[in-house]
């Protein structure tokens, strides 16, 4: 099995240099007889303010709020808003929203010829819904069919549902309720990451915080060869963006150690096998599950306490050499999105490569051009991440792992 998914990332690798991720990439769907929901089903089966469904609330809008200027309106002449109010406010959305609303407009024409897509509620600035909502947020709508047939809001909710909805709930007898995640959990898609205020330990000793990480630097990390903690060069971030707020699982060990990190990153669970752990995505985590830990100079296995939800602004995730880092003394993979360390690692060795000869070639001319510079080149390799957002190289990969194969494969 991994054998054939290691092709098969190879292949996407050169599928993607040609056409590249885009904001829709998802797996191919076939043609398939589509099933409406029943009245008070939803999908995912799960809570929508749950990490797997919309996500956690992060507070109401309203028009003086920096954030309003992130809602953007829909004028699409194939929806109606109802607009009870008469200020606009239906039309108010996030730009994910608007762009499922968009796709699910185009199904419900396609399947009832001369219907179109008809929106009750929207962004709600009149405090209508319950204090938690995501109306406030402009991430969620009732959405309903022109002509008011109740008898359509069941295959009307499963078009929600293909359509890209996060979260879609058959509500009540005159409506349908959808929402989506936030727009920053869009860059998790792609990669996983930090908070700026989480610490790694460098090779002088200096427990650094990852929003101060340069380039170049060597921090404590696990050697996958020895499975001993060692010192690992930064090479690039995968994923840098001080800027942007995303949904982090808090995860409280037992000792006290806490690691904040988002659910698709890997983590490396202890599971009692010959090799006493392997990775698994850090959202599948509970309590009473044991992770590695950093302990003087050892690895040590320290149980999970309590996991919660929490949202934070800044993201950040290091790419070492070893592919592993130890983050606020928890051994945690570089890698994310993909359930397999050793096939992630191997993915990205041409970035491994590229950086180390880029290193030789620097420190060559550093000293043919400098004789009595010091080899150690330290001085020209500790820089700043200069790109925002997710890497290229890691973008590409992600992706395409996502559009062409699982990503529950076990390491």
């Amino acid at each position: 099995m991994k054998w054939s998914a290691l092709v098969l990332f190879v292949g996407a690798f050169f599928v993607a240099e040609s056409c590249g991720p885009g904001r829709g990439v998802g797996r191919r769907r076939g043609s398939r007889k589509l099933t409406p929901l029943v009245f008070k089903q939803h999908v995912p089966n799960v809570p929508e303010n749950t990490l797997t469904a919309s996500g956690a609330a992060e507070g109401r809008i309203d028009r003086n709020d920096t954030r309003f200027n992130d809602l953007v309106p829909n004028y699409n002449d194939d929806i109606i808003f109802k607009d009870e109010e008469g200020t606009g406010a239906d039309r108010l959305m996030t730009q994910r929203c608007k762009e499922k609303l968009n796709t699910l407009a185009i199904s419900v024409m396609n399947m009832w010829p001369g219907v179109k897509l008809l929106v009750t509620e929207g962004w709600d600035e009149e405090r209508y819904h319950t204090p938690d909502s995501l109306h406030y947020e402009g991430r969620a709508v009732d959405i309903t069919t022109s002509d008011r047939d109740r008898s359509k809001y069941g295959m009307l909710a499963r078009l929600a549902v293909e359509a890209g909805f996060d979260w879609v709930y058959y509500e009540s007898r005159s409506h349908i309720h959808c929402s989506v995640k936030l727009e920053s959990a869009q860059g998790a898609k792609y990669g996983g990451c930090f908070p700026g205020d989480s610490t790694v330990l460098t090779s002088d000793g200096v427990r650094r915080k990852l929003s101060d990480l340069q380039l170049g630097e060597r921090i404590l990390s696990k050697d996958p060869s020895t499975d001993e903690l060692t010192f690992s060069e930064v090479m690039l971030f995968l994923d840098f963006d001080p800027a942007q707020k995303r949904e982090f699982l808090t995860i409280r060990l037992s000792s006290n150690r806490t690691l904040v990190i988002t659910p698709n990153h890997l983590v490396e669970k202890f599971d009692g096998t010959s090799e006493g752990y392997r990775t698994v995505f850090a959202g599948t985590i509970k309590p009473g599950d044991s992770l590695l830990v950093s302990a003087s100079d050892k690895i040590l296995v320290d149980n999970v306490a309590e996991v919660s939800l929490t949202v934070r602004t800044g993201v950040y995730a290091p790419l070492t050499r070893t592919g592993t880092l130890v983050v606020n003394d928890v051994v945690v993979s570089c890698y994310a999105t993909v359930d397999s360390q050793s096939l992630a690692h191997w993915a990205f060795w041409p970035l491994r490569w590229s950086w180390s000869f880029r290193r030789g070639a620097r420190r060559l001319w550093y000293a043919v051009s400098r004789p009595f510079a010091s080899w150690s080149g330290r001085s020209v390799e500790l820089q700043r991440q200069s790109d925002t957002g997710v890497h290229w190289y890691a973008k590409m990969l992600y992706s395409t792992a996502q559009y062409l194969i699982p990503t529950h494969l076990a390491d």
